[in-house]
């Protein structure tokens, strides 16, 4: 059978190409080997079902250990309704999963759920069997989010974190391990001490052992996933390229990774070539951009449904206002849970650029409802002859569109959404044929940087709102270094110009700036 990228599911190294996580694994290990307990708390698709998986392999291979692997997904409410009822369905689960491994032990727990009737009885049984397995027992439990906010799930914790406890001083007999996988902090969950006191609380899981291990993919280790690609089916690319762009555009999100594989293993290659063009990345972006898929879904109803952690992503998305990143802030612990934000270096990020194009285009599409583009951004009028895209007249058209359809309302608008309506009015123009790819560059100019390619030819435009002269100077060196960067000759400026008496708006102007002996010239657009 031929392999096949996968984004759905457990990845299986017989059936499908995989990244190397043996370094990851490794990590694991050493907290299994030092009798740990722990959660492997990550987004969404972000490999946790996978690492269980390959950690279970790796257990298996081992006579003095016994892995029983189990996952709350799909069980339903019932099991939550009492303590007997989840005793023994708990006990049945466990049987369920030693089966076919081990099926003297899996009849033993199936005999002994007819004994239990509360936690107490499920935790001498737990003892008894640990004691009968003769072997080193390590309980895994995915999905764990399904039940997290359920009293008796916790209380359950409860049970685990004190046989934990009574084991390390030579009381009782438990699971070597416990391994918990979701996308919350099991840590951070409340068990009431008592019900009639609601303000007091103790943590269920506080004895689990932080996890470290970095779970996105490395450049690295995606060239170990794309070596698996090359060797099984003989494909051509450059695997040092393809790894460092993967890595840009995903930060190594391992569903994204996957996902663009994917896309152009299936979607775009040529069949009867087997090799991967470098353009073939971008096209795979585009399409990942056009798709709905349940991650794309999650990420903008997570964001849409919590007023602060929206704003929050457009004073960094939209606004370029730089933020260290604090765990302790509940907007950024939020937006950190779900994969929207990541650490970089103590500043507060959005996980990679897919997800800012994705953000962006949520957002760019809710302008475009609503405003009055029919006249002006007609595709047609702003491709030449050859088929190129002609800048200068998308800018000097968005001038005249901005002129007539926001002359009263500019400056209260224009401080907010200005460049989401310009990203508003660029895209159908570009849709198809072109793709413009945004970055926020922060500090005191704010300068927002559209990448644009169109036709196999390039682009560099600057959004800026006017900030006095000088700041304007030092914009245009730094908009000249950046074409200097990219080996262009030409680059484009578009300027919010909120000034009262001296304004420029309507003016289009050309300069020229030298970098280190080569001339870059910039057309400036003031609105």
């Amino acid at each position: 059978m031929q392999k096949r990228f996968n984004v759905t599911g457990t990845c299986i190294p017989e059936k499908h190409y995989m990244v190397d996580i043996s370094n990851k694994l490794d990590s694991i290990l050493k907290l299994v080997n030092n009798e740990e307990y722990f959660i492997i708390n990550r987004p969404r698709q972000y490999g946790k079902t996978t690492t269980l998986y390959m950690l279970e392999r790796y257990l298996n291979k081992f006579k003095d250990y016994l892995v029983i692997s189990i996952s709350f997904e799909g069980i339903g409410d019932l099991i939550f309704e009492d303590e007997k009822i989840f005793s023994k369905e708990f006990l049945q689960i466990m049987s369920d999963s030693l089966f076919i491994s081990n099926e003297t032990l899996s009849k033993y727990l199936e005999e002994q759920k007819t004994h239990v009737e509360n936690f107490i009885d499920l935790s001498r049984i737990i003892t008894k069997f640990i004691i009968k397995a003769k072997r080193k027992v390590v309980l895994m439990i995915d999905e764990v989010d399904k039940s997290s906010n359920n009293q008796l799930f916790l209380s359950f914790l409860g049970l685990l974190r004190n046989k934990y406890l009574l084991r390390n001083v030579g009381k009782d007999y438990t699971f070597h391990n416990v391994v918990l996988a979701g996308v919350h902090d099991i840590k951070t969950l409340k068990l009431k001490i008592r019900a009639n006191e609601e303000h007091k609380y103790n943590s269920p899981w506080n004895i689990a052992s932080d996890f470290d291990v970095e779970m996105s993919f490395s450049i690295s280790e995606i060239k170990t996933m794309l070596d698996d690609y090359v060797e099984n089916k003989k494909v051509d690319l450059d695997k040092e390229y393809f790894a460092e762009k993967l890595y840009f555009y995903t930060s190594g999100y391992p569903f994204l990774v996957s996902k663009l594989c994917k896309i152009i293993d299936e979607k775009i290659m040529d069949q009867n070539e087997l090799k991967w063009e470098k353009e073939y990345l971008e096209l795979a972006v585009k399409e990942l951009l056009n798709e709905s898929n349940t991650n794309f879904d999650s990420l903008i109803k997570n964001i849409e449904n919590n007023k602060e952690l929206s704003e929050l992503v457009d004073n960094l998305l939209i606004k370029g206002i730089q933020l260290n990143f604090n765990i302790h802030n509940p907007d950024i612990n939020l937006g950190y849970l779900y994969g929207i934000f990541r650490n970089e270096k103590g500043n507060l990020k959005i996980n990679n650029r897919i997800y800012e194009q994705l953000i962006y285009d949520y957002r760019i599409s809710k302008i475009q409802t609503s405003s009055n583009f029919v006249n002006y951004n007609s595709k047609e009028n702003f491709i030449d002859s050859n088929g190129d895209l002609n800048i200068k007249k998308v800018l000097l058209k968005f001038q005249d569109f901005m002129k007539h359809e926001y002359s009263q309302k500019r400056e209260a608008f224009l401080e907010e959404d200005g460049r989401l309506v310009f990203l508003a009015f660029l895209s159908p123009i570009i849709n198809g044929s072109g793709f413009a790819f945004k970055e926020v560059k922060g500090g005191e100019e704010k300068r927002f940087d559209i990448v644009i390619t169109y036709n196999k030819k390039m682009y560099i435009l600057e959004l800026k709102i006017w900030r006095g002269e000088e700041y304007h100077k030092k914009g245009l060196i730094q908009l000249g270094e950046y074409l200097d960067q990219y080996g262009l000759e030409e680059g484009y400026l578009l300027i919010f110009d909120f000034r009262k008496a001296a304004s420029l708006i309507g003016i289009v102007e050309e300069t020229y700036v030298d970098i280190e002996e080569h001339r870059k010239k910039i057309i400036e657009v003031y609105c």
